[in-house]
């Protein structure tokens, strides 16, 4: 067998062209200073809206106040209307209660003063349904 002429692979005339064996990776983003200066921008107009809001929050706050303190005779009064029809009815109850016994005075009062306490919540339900009793000192709770 003969052998084959081998054919060396040799360069080019005038020899390779200059290897680029350096690092050249393309920009990405924005750089550090001014991500800096975006996060300081944003942080600055944050706390501007926190502030604005605040001034607002408690404006509307004052306001609330005013309202309730406006209507606070209101209140007081309706409560003292209701204190008094819950009187006059146990003043009722208590006189078909106690029409037999001699000597009784209907709706007397149990203080030595002329002066008018508002009277207990034991005072105002002691004639009435426990269930009002209950409601009328603890109030509605919702983990009952």
């Amino acid at each position: 067998m003969a052998a084959a002429k081998v054919k060396q692979d040799l360069p080019p005339p005038g020899g390779y062209g200059p290897v680029d064996y350096k690092r050249s990776l393309p920009r990405r983003g924005l750089s550090g200073y001014s991500m800096f200066g975006i996060g300081l921008g944003v942080l600055i107009f944050g706390y501007y809206k926190l502030f604005k809001w605040n001034r607002e929050r408690r404006r509307l706050q004052i306001e609330d106040l005013e309202a309730r303190i406006a209507m606070l005779p209101l209140l007081h009064a309706e409560e003292d209307r209701r204190i008094l029809r819950i009187l006059k009815e146990n003043v009722e109850e208590e006189a078909k209660i106690m029409k037999d016994v001699p000597g009784w005075k209907v709706g007397e009062s149990v203080y030595h003063s002329d002066r008018w306490f508002k009277p207990t919540v034991e005072e105002m339900f002691n004639l009435r349904p426990r269930e009002e009793y209950i409601r009328a000192k603890y109030g509605f709770q919702w983990y009952v």
